[in-house]
C-alpha cells in the first residue's frame, strides 16, 4: 500500500475526530505505524468491546473526550494540539439509528461537521482536512453501476440526507473561506467510502458483526434486507485512500481540494 512505504507522515501532527470508532481506531493505528503525532477527539467508545480498547490505543496516543457538537471544547482541543492535518470521522453512522433519532443524527453529522470547519478556520496550523462522509450521500437511483462524484446528492433516509448536507457544508466552507482570493488557503476534500468490513467492528445493526454475534450465540441470523446488494470493501482500502488523499492535499493543495 502506497501510504505505508514512505516517511511522509513521520512526526506530522494529525487530529482525528471519532478516533475511538471502527475506522477511526484503524486510522490511528496506521498513522502511529507511519510515525505521525496523533491526537484524537471523540465523545465515547461506540461499542463494548471496542477496537480502541482491544488495540490499547488509550496508552499509545493522546485523546480528548468531547462532543463535536460542543464547539468550545473542540476549539480548545484543536488550538492546544495545533494539528497540520485533520481527519474528520466523528459521526452518527447507523441508518436505523437515524430513524429513531433524526434530530440527533443531523446535529452530529451536519452541525458537527460545521463545527470542525469553524475550528479549522480559527486554527492557523491546519493545512489540510479530509472529511469522511458516505457513498449514501448520493440520490438513490437504484441503478446497477457505481455512482460518480458528479451525480446528484440526496438521501431518502435521515442518515443519507445528513451526509448529503455535510457535503454541502464542506463545499460552502471550501469555496467561501479556504479558497477565496486573499483568504487563508486550507485544502479540504470529502471522501465517500461504501460499506466497510474488517476486524474490530462490534457495532450494532451491521450485517457482518450481527452475523458473527448470532453464530457465537447459536442464534438464527436475521437478515433485514435479504435482497439488497452491498458493495463491500475492507476498512484498510478506504483508509489507504484517505491517507493518500491527505498527502495530495498537503503536496498539491487545491488541485485535490473540494467535495
Amino acid at each position: 500500500m502506497e501510504a505505508l512505504v514512505n516517511s511522509f507522515w513521520h512526526n506530522r501532527k494529525v487530529l482525528i475526530t471519532g478516533h475511538t470508532g471502527f475506522k477511526g481506531s484503524w486510522l490511528a493505528l496506521w498513522l502511529q505505524r507511519l510515525g505521525a503525532d496523533t491526537h484524537g477527539y471523540s465523545r465515547s467508545l461506540p461499542s463494548q468491546p471496542s477496537l480502541f480498547d482491544a488495540a490499547g490505543l488509550s496508552s499509545t496516543m493522546q485523546s480528548t473526550r468531547g462532543d463535536i457538537c460542543d464547539i468550545a471544547a473542540l476549539r480548545r482541543c484543536m488550538d492546544a494540539f495545533a494539528p497540520e492535518v485533520v481527519f474528520h470521522l466523528a459521526a452518527q453512522p447507523i441508518v436505523r439509528e437515524s430513524y429513531l433519532d433524526p434530530a440527533a443524527t443531523y446535529q452530529t453529522n451536519v452541525m458537527g461537521t460545521l463545527n470542525v470547519l469553524e475550528c479549522v478556520r480559527s486554527c492557523p496550523s491546519v493545512r489540510a482536512v479530509v472529511v469522511v462522509t458516505s457513498d449514501k450521500c448520493y440520490e438513490n437511483q437504484e441503478w446497477p453501476w457505481p455512482y460518480r462524484e458528479t451525480d446528484h446528492l440526496g438521501g431518502h433516509d435521515p442518515y443519507s440526507s445528513s451526509k448529503a448536507c455535510a457535503e454541502l457544508v464542506v463545499r460552502c466552507y471550501s469555496n467561501s473561506f479556504f479558497r477565496s482570493a486573499g483568504g487563508r488557503q486550507v485544502a479540504i476534500a470529502t471522501a465517500r467510502a461504501g460499506n466497510v468490513l474488517g476486524g474490530g467492528d462490534w457495532a450494532k445493526d451491521r450485517l457482518i458483526p450481527d452475523t458473527v454475534r448470532a453464530f457465537a450465540a447459536g442464534e438464527t441470523v436475521r437478515i433485514r434486507s435479504p435482497h439488497a446488494i452491498r458493495p463491500w470493501q475492507h476498512v484498510l482500502e478506504a483508509l489507504n485512500g484517505y491517507l493518500i488523499l491527505a498527502e495530495r492535499l498537503l503536496l498539491e493543495g487545491n488541485s485535490y481540494s473540494g467535495p
